[in-house]
């Protein structure tokens, strides 16, 4: 099974330019389908009685990555930068996520 049609024929560089593109696709849609679900997590917390103030201030970087993770997505071009910034940011807040939670709660 040949992953790309006529990839035989291609020299070696082309083809992990293909296998490139298709990473960079598939990591820009997973930042992007992650931030709507975690938006739609936060938001089902915070209706269930969590801290509305701190859930929505850790929701608005995830706000910024589906705004511009959609107009990637509609333009059929994806960006590393979007997928580094995501990944930085996304593994940020997931890890501190209670301390800052605990910190804008009590801050606010």
């Amino acid at each position: 099974m040949k992953r790309f049609p006529g990839a035989e024929n291609l020299p070696k560089i082309m083809t992990s330019k293909l296998l490139a593109e298709n990473y960079r696709q598939i990591f820009c849609k997973v930042i992007f389908f992650y931030s709507i679900f975690y938006i739609i997590m936060k938001l089902l917390a915070m209706m269930q009685g969590a801290w509305l103030d701190a859930n929505l201030i850790l929701c608005l970087p995830y706000v910024g990555f589906i705004i511009w993770g959609g107009f990637l997505l509609k333009r059929k071009k994806y960006s590393w930068i979007y997928i580094i910034t995501g990944a930085i940011v996304v593994g940020a807040i997931r890890y501190f996520e209670k301390d800052l939670m605990l910190f804008l709660h009590y801050q606010l």
